[in-house]
């Protein structure tokens, strides 16, 4: 069975920081590039964050830059993604999702294959 699987997610205070994992079961996600999405309660699945398979070249949507930080551990087979001083309109459900080294490097849902199901990030007091 080939999946990728998101942990981490929780309840955090604004300015509060959080690492959310994703993990490949039967599929070596240094051979992919990987996407982190998130949906808020009444939005749109939206793009965070990419990282390439080839040169680990990484690609934030504006709105969290500066803040959040995508990167791999290959040994592991993980990519991670920091979030640090968080906001409540960073609350979602987050997924990460794997695709195919022939799309170019972005945040198009349409690029990417293995979707997981989703952890909950909640920002409040």
């Amino acid at each position: 069975q080939v999946q990728v699987v998101e942990s981490g997610g929780g309840l955090v205070q604004p300015g509060n920081s959080l690492r959310l994992a994703c993990a490949g079961i039967g599929l070596r996600l240094d051979n992919y590039k990987i996407g982190w999405f998130r949906q808020a309660p009444g939005k749109e699945r939206e793009g965070v964050s990419a990282i390439s398979e080839s040169d680990n070249s990484t690609v934030y949507t504006d709105s969290v830059k500066g803040r959040f930080t995508i990167s791999r551990d290959n040994a592991e087979n993980t990519v991670y993604l920091q979030m640090g001083n968080l906001k409540p309109e960073d609350t979602a459900v987050y997924y990460c999702a794997a695709g195919p080294w022939y799309h170019a490097l972005g945040l198009d849902q349409g690029a990417y294959d293995y979707w997981g199901q989703g952890t909950q990030v909640t920002v409040s007091s």
